[in-house]
């Protein structure tokens, strides 16, 4: 049976999940490698101790079992069994486990010096809701990697061409085989002549200095479609920064933002509208003018005896789809405005309404049958 709880020696509670797990796993593996250690001998237990538990642990298996039972099989853990055996470690490969000791790099598989990919820009628009609504066409300026018209990206002078380093055969990377109590650890750097590059310039171009590309100001057109919303995203495909060694340019993303608009509020594709309307308006009703994005106003029939915050919908004057397939409504929440002074006109009629019992609050329900009603009194 196993000395220790495994969840304890990796420090993790029982119910961890496999990814809890195995970065647990990784930060004691650091630590306790016997050759980053100052005590290997003692380092060389602990870290034995720290693998047969990730075994079991990561294991779902073995894991149940474990929970189970407290032990696994016949109670020993897998540990190392030989010198090549790397347990959790096994089918990573020797670099990969180099990179997780000590943080060191390793070759990818191809060298440096080969064509690779520009890096993609972010560029960040404000734009209004008036815009939003109808599309809008905007340039933009910004500032990037743009490859280099002398060379045309190459980096070499004029009739000239890179060659491969020597020291590194072109591979951008040296490699290095190191005996350890472990076994065999194949480490891989960059070539310190070409700096991992495969290749060494020996004209270089005298307009970006052999790096092939070089800073430019750019200009571009971006069109934004009609019905856009905050934090939509645009792509222009190879406006980002120029490839090296020939490789693709990367791709501009424009993300937009909405300016707040000083009457709209926009609700998905819905607009919401608050509009005052006066006290005859609410009372009489009748045809109230309201503005809308498009630039022009339309009618709103108020009905007799509209309450404040009551909401109408007007069917298409809201935002378009920018999938297209119509527009949304737009939500009017209207305001009764009582004015604050009165002439001497206006309050004798508002005198005469309240005697003809206009300042009477009318209820399916009183309100003082409603008090009964709540507390049960007859």
């Amino acid at each position: 049976m196993p000395t220790r709880d495994y969840y304890e020696v990796l420090g993790v509670p029982r119910g961890a999940s496999e990814s809890e797990i195995k970065r647990a796993y990784r930060q004691l593996a650091r630590k306790y490698h016997p050759d980053v250690a100052e005590d290997k001998a003692r380092a060389g237990e602990h870290f034995k101790e720290i693998n047969e538990a990730y075994e079991v642990l990561s294991d779902a298996q073995k894991r149940e079992q474990y929970d189970r039972f407290g032990t696994v099989g016949n109670g020993a853990g897998p540990g190392f069994g030989s010198a090549g055996d790397f347990g959790p470690f096994a089918g990573e490969g020797f670099g990969e486990i180099f990179d997780m000791f000590f943080g060191g790099g390793r070759a990818q598989g191809r060298s440096r010096g080969g064509p690779q990919r520009g890096s993609d820009l972010r560029y960040d628009l404000e734009i209004t809701l008036e815009e939003a609504y109808t599309g809008v066409e905007r340039e933009i300026s910004y500032s990037h990697l743009g490859q280099c018209v002398s060379c045309e990206g190459s980096g070499c002078a004029p009739g000239t061409k890179p060659q491969a380093c020597v020291q590194c055969g072109g591979s951008g990377q040296l490699r290095q085989v190191r005996s350890t109590p472990l076994g065999q650890f194949v480490t891989t750097a960059p070539c310190s002549r070409c700096g991992g590059e495969g290749r060494i310039i020996l004209s270089p171009c005298v307009t970006c200095h052999g790096r092939g590309r070089m800073e430019t100001e750019r200009k571009i057109a971006v069109r934004i479609p009609a019905g856009v919303d905050d934090g939509s995203r645009i792509r222009i495909a190879g406006s980002g920064e120029a490839g090296a060694h020939g490789g693709q340019p990367g791709d501009l993303y424009v993300y937009l933002s909405v300016a707040e608009h000083e009457l709209f509020k926009r609700e998905g594709l819905d607009l919401a509208l608050f509009a005052p309307i006066t006290f005859p308006q609410a009372a009489l009703g009748g045809d109230v003018a309201i503005p809308t994005l498009a630039g022009e106003s339309t009618t709103l029939h108020v009905p007799p005896g509209t309450q404040t915050a009551t909401i109408f919908r007007v069917r298409g004057k809201g935002m378009p789809s920018v999938r297209g397939g119509g527009f949304g409504d737009m939500l009017v929440h209207v305001n009764v405005v009582v004015p604050r002074k009165l002439t001497k006109h206006q309050r004798e009629i508002l005198e005469e309404f309240a005697r003809a019992g206009g300042d009477q609050v009318e209820e399916e329900k009183g309100f003082f049958e409603r008090v009964k009603d709540a507390f049960g009194v007859d």
